[in-house]
Parts: C-alpha cells; sequence; structure tokens
C-alpha cells in the first residue's frame, strides 16, 4: 500500500481535526478559567490549518 501526497495531506488533515477538538474540549471542559481561551484558540488554529492541508489535496 502506497502513500501518495493525497493521501498524505488526507491523514494530515483527519489528524488535526482530531487535536483541534480535543484541545477545543479540554478549554471548555478541563480550563475553564483564562488557560481556556488559549487552548480554545489554538484548536481554531488547528482547524485553519487543517482547512488549508484539504484545499491543497489535488493540487500539490
Amino acid at each position: 500500500m502506497g502513500m501518495n501526497k493525497n493521501t498524505v495531506l488526507a491523514w494530515a488533515t483527519f489528524i488535526m481535526i482530531i487535536m483541534g477538538l480535543l484541545l477545543i474540549g479540554l478549554g471548555i471542559y478541563r480550563y475553564a478559567d483564562v488557560a481556556g481561551w488559549g487552548f480554545g484558540a489554538i484548536g481554531l488554529g488547528f482547524f485553519a490549518i487543517a482547512w488549508v492541508f484539504n484545499a491543497l489535496k489535488g493540487r500539490v
């Protein structure tokens, strides 16, 4: 089973979405104080990077 560039970008997108959800969940449920805002912001950043990875599929 060979992995081409599109498969690698698809896996990277999936992993980034999972990590983004995990970080946002930590910000909401575990760190409800000021640190939670940082976790939420980083989680949204992970979503933005995953969006870019998804947009690059088929173009690289």
